[in-house]
């Protein structure tokens, strides 16, 4: 049904003749008439009687009068659904107990008055196409290919560089240090079994176990957190990473030790992904957030003091 005949229709009910509705309308009152009997013909009635005085209604009008207000009514909703800024701001995320869980409630306790909707979607590659595809409006993901690569509108910025700590259990070697050096973990076993290949953090643990000579095992079946910190805090001899940010909880009879690694530090290379053409204003408060510095936050480029893979700088 056009829309535009059902509003000249109310239009004309409202202003009691053809001529007044025009007015309000800013048409001629030609094209009032056409619309009229284009959509009477459509609903095979007459839905007006003209008199000396204007328009009356018929009783066919009458009956069609509150479905008509009805239509627009819903017409209007419907456009207020996607007017920039009337619905929440969807950010993907990973995982809420990961640091883009954090990241993300930092920005609202800024910004309480941006109404988010936080998901959850596979890896990078998800999450990029859900960008692209306009399903999400951003994402927190290390991006793993150069900004050249990603599709055409889908900008992507290095926002947020994450320590990785080395996480035993009370028997470990490591358990009372505190801090060690990365050349320590040489020889070392580090159990990480929720690593799943193709994915963005699968290319991070690659590149970060070669480019310091040991080896990440992912063998065993990956039954969840739970069941990694249980054998983690039984273990004398296994290892894992976890992120900085990273919240974990575990009953207080495992003992288990965040161990902060230096000489460098590994860091985790948290960008924001996002569409050019995205108009929400949420998400211009969303990127201006993370274009300032942050307590805490790691610079890319400090020589010496990280480390994260070749391409996190592309």
């Amino acid at each position: 049904m056009d829309l535009d005949a059902v509003r000249t229709f109310v239009a004309i009910t409202d202003a009691g003749t053809f001529h007044e509705a025009s007015d309000s309308l800013s048409i001629s009152q030609q094209a009032v008439s056409k619309r009229v009997a284009a959509l009477e013909k459509s609903l095979g009635v007459r839905l007006f009687t003209r008199t000396a005085r204007g328009a009356r209604l018929t009783v066919d009008g009458q009956a069609f009068l509150p479905h008509a207000r009805a239509l627009l009514r819903a017409e209007a909703r419907a456009v207020a659904s996607v007017r920039p800024g009337s619905r929440a701001l969807r950010v993907d995320v990973i995982s809420r107990r990961l640091a883009p869980g954090g990241l993300l409630s930092d920005f609202h306790r800024a910004h309480p008055d941006a109404e988010l909707d936080a998901v959850t979607l596979r890896d990078a590659d998800a999450a990029i196409a859900a960008v692209q595809a306009g399903t999400v409006d951003a994402a927190f993901r290390a991006v793993t290919v150069p900004a050249w690569q990603l599709p055409d509108g889908v900008a992507a910025v290095r926002v947020h560089d994450e320590p990785l700590q080395l996480l035993t259990g009370p028997a470990h070697e490591f358990a009372a240090a505190g801090t060690i050096a990365m050349e320590r973990l040489a020889g070392h076993r580090i159990w990480m079994p929720g690593i799943v290949a193709g994915t963005e953090w699968a290319a991070y643990y690659e590149d970060f176990a070669a480019a310091f000579g040991f080896t990440i095992e992912v063998t065993g079946p990956d039954f969840g957190t739970e069941p990694l910190l249980d054998t983690i805090a039984r273990s004398a001899v296994l290892a894992t990473f976890v992120g900085e940010q990273t919240r974990l909880l575990w009953p207080p009879e495992d003992d288990l030790r965040r161990v902060d690694v230096r000489d460098p530090t590994p860091v985790y290379p948290h960008s924001l992904i996002w569409r050019r053409d995205n108009p929400h204003p949420a998400l211009a408060l969303l990127r201006d957030h993370f274009a300032s510095p942050r307590p805490g936050h790691l610079a890319p480029d400090a020589p010496g003091l990280t480390w994260a893979p070749d391409w996190a700088d592309r």
